[in-house]
This record gives structure tokens, C-alpha cells and sequence, in this order.
């Protein structure tokens, strides 16, 4: 058993709470971690917090005992993923590397999931300090930022915290996007879904989320669209699209039976999301990050007839 521990004067101001036990607690299941947080046996200057919480310079920090398992070692990713991640790098320095995310791969284990992204970059490089920067959803490809430093961390963290940051997403939708319709702003609500899936729904009480949104390509039964971020609300781009009335192809959440059906037509076996670029000020100049789109989402719109 794992003795209380007080952590006092965190090295990582503003990140959550259940990141910060997810670092030091990791041989513990996730699942045991946020059980810990709504059971209130963490606690933050003697008060309970939400998982959502965002520690601050000075606070302290009580980990109850927890039996860690011993036997239970890092899942090692295959020499395959270890190449197609290696291959992914689209910049790197003293502080930072980013990588093409592929759809499907999640970002970091949880929820069955023993293997993420991250894992597999900690695999491939394991005497480095690898952390996530910022997350995509499993089906989404693209632009992800991994620091290599705490420094690096911390000043990504301001960068996306602040809104200093360009986030620019491809994504292709079903039916005729009307051109006029450039900028969405619905606010968006959490919530678990009966079967148990985490899901993103239009409320007046959400949280307020806007995307800006460019038609590319058009097509009688589908567009191809260029979106902007100002807001990184979970699921904003697929909720905002749909709740206009266009879901995106290759969409299981909140697809409709139209778009399920043109989808299976077009061959398409993947979500048509894809984080395109990211721009921000960078050690003292622009940094431009681009992901080309990839074919398995581009093979698409070329086979609409």
C-alpha cells in the first residue's frame, strides 16, 4: 500500500487534477482515479475537487493510500506503430513535437484502451519526457502537440489556454452546405449516454462554442469544408455540423440514417475529421504546423459520383 502523500507547489500549474494522479498514480486504473475523486479521498488544500479541476501555484495536494500493482508494466507498442508514429513527426525540437495523429488511434489509454498515442511515443522513447499537450478524439487525424519538456508543457499550456492558437480542421459533411452559413455558435452540453458513451448535445445551458466554417468543395450530396476553432469545446465541429443539419461522413454518434447510408456508398470506414494545421507564436517566431489529409479521407469525395 502506497503511504498518504501531500504534494505541495505543483511543477504544472493549470493542469486537471485527474491528469496530475494520472502522471504520479500510473499503475492505478483510471476508472479507481476518478472513483478516488467523487469519492472526495483526493483532496486539494483539504477540499474536495471535480476531475475538471485545474491546479494552481501553492496548492497541496492528498493522495490517499492506493494499492499499486507491481506486476503491471507499461504496454510496449508494436515495432509497426512504433514506424507509422515515427514516420507521423511533422516538427520537433528542444520542447515540443508534433505528430499526425492516425484516425483510430486514441490519444492515451483509458477505457479499455491500454495503448494511445502516448504510450506508444513513450515506448518508442522512453528515457524522454513525453506529455500531451492538448487532446483530438480517437477518430480524429491530424495535428498533436506532445511536449518534451516541462517548460515546454507549461508554455503550451498558456498558448491554448490564452486562445493563442489557430486551430484549422478539413472535414467533408453530408448535403449541400449553404455558403452563407459561415459561422455556428451553439452553446454545447456533456453528458453520458445510456449505453454509457460520453456524448455532446445542443443546450441552452451549455457551454457557449463557436466554429467558423468555409466551403471548399461542393457537391450535390455532400461538402468539403475548412473549419476554424475558437473554442475547444469536446465534439464541437461534429456537434455544430450536425446540429445544422449536415452530421460528417464516416459520423457514429450523430450521424443520420442519409448520411450512414451515403457513407457505406463512398466506402467510407473512417470519421472525416482531420486537424489540418495549428499556427502560434513559438520561441520567438510563427510556428505553422500542417498535416497533409489523408488518402483514407480524401478517397472519399473522389469517389462521389
Amino acid at each position: 500500500m502506497q503511504r498518504p502523500v501531500s504534494y505541495i507547489d505543483v511543477e504544472d500549474p493549470g493542469q486537471r487534477i485527474d491528469n496530475f494522479l494520472f502522471k504520479i498514480l500510473k499503475s492505478v486504473p483510471k476508472t479507481r482515479i476518478y472513483r478516488m475523486l467523487r469519492r472526495g479521498e483526493v483532496r486539494v488544500n483539504g477540499s474536495r475537487v471535480k476531475p475538471a479541476y485545474r491546479l494552481q501555484e501553492g496548492d497541496r495536494v492528498r493522495v490517499p493510500p492506493v494499492k499499486i500493482s507491481t506486476s503491471l508494466q507499461p504496454p510496449k507498442p508494436s515495432s509497426g506503430l512504433t514506424a507509422r508514429l515515427e514516420a507521423a513527426v511533422l516538427h520537433e525540437d528542444e520542447d515540443l513535437l508534433a505528430i499526425s495523429k492516425p484516425s483510430g488511434l486514441a490519444v492515451h489509454g483509458g477505457s479499455g484502451i491500454r495503448l494511445g498515442a502516448i504510450e506508444a511515443l513513450r515506448g518508442a522513447r522512453p528515457r524522454m519526457f513525453l506529455e500531451l499537450a492538448h487532446r483530438l478524439d480517437r477518430d480524429t487525424s491530424g495535428c498533436l502537440l506532445v511536449a518534451k519538456s516541462r517548460r515546454g508543457l507549461k508554455d503550451l499550456h498558456a498558448i491554448l489556454r490564452d486562445r493563442q492558437i489557430k486551430k484549422t480542421y478539413d472535414l467533408m459533411v453530408f448535403g449541400a452546405w449553404p455558403k452563407q452559413l459561415g459561422t455556428v455558435q451553439l452553446k454545447l452540453h456533456r453528458y453520458v449516454a445510456g449505453n454509457g458513451e460520453r456524448r455532446v448535445r445542443v443546450a441552452a445551458h451549455g457551454k457557449s462554442a463557436r466554429t467558423d466554417f468555409r466551403v471548399e468543395h461542393a457537391h450535390a450530396s455532400a461538402t468539403w469544408l475548412k473549419a476554424r476553432l475558437h473554442t475547444g469545446r469536446t465534439h464541437q465541429i461534429r456537434v455544430h455540423a450536425a446540429a445544422s443539419g449536415y452530421p460528417l461522413l464516416g459520423e457514429e454518434k450523430y450521424a443520420t440514417q442519409a448520411s450512414t447510408e451515403l457513407s457505406e456508398s463512398i466506402g467510407v470506414d473512417r470519421l472525416c475529421l482531420h486537424a489540418t494545421s495549428l499556427v502560434f507564436a513559438w520561441r520567438g517566431k510563427t510556428l505553422r504546423i500542417e498535416a497533409p489529409v489523408p488518402d483514407s479521407f480524401s478517397g472519399g469525395w473522389a469517389r462521389l459520383s
